[in-house]
């Protein structure tokens, strides 16, 4: 994927938008899609802070949104959808994960793990 995304992301590399990488940048929505072999996607920021005191407390409201951060992830994002949406070919997949044993209804009801 990264040569599709260095095409996509290239018309925003003047704003700063250059970082592509495969490291763990925490969870989001985006694992279950991972899970199932599905390509999924998550996008990185600036933190600015937010893990410290705003993320998920009450001052994440939208008074403390940067709103031109909003508007370039909302460019960044609506491109990276139409790119993949109107490409040709599907986008590469991950192999599927191996199927897991189904655990006996017997063994789990008794607590016996």
């Amino acid at each position: 994927m990264r040569p599709i995304f260095e095409q996509w992301l290239a018309p925003f590399r003047d704003e700063g938008v250059t970082a592509i990488s495969i490291r763990n940048t925490g969870g989001t929505d985006h694992l279950s899609f991972d899970d199932v072999g599905l390509p999924g996607f998550q996008f990185i920021q600036d933190p600015l802070d937010y893990e410290t005191s705003t993320h998920h407390s009450n001052m994440d409201t939208l008074d403390h949104i940067q709103a031109a951060d909003l508007m370039q992830a909302a460019a960044v994002i609506t491109s990276v959808v139409y790119d993949a949406a109107n490409r040709a070919e599907m986008l590469p997949r991950k192999a599927l994960p191996k199927p897991q044993p189904k655990a006996n209804p017997a063994i789990q009801a008794s607590g016996a793990f």
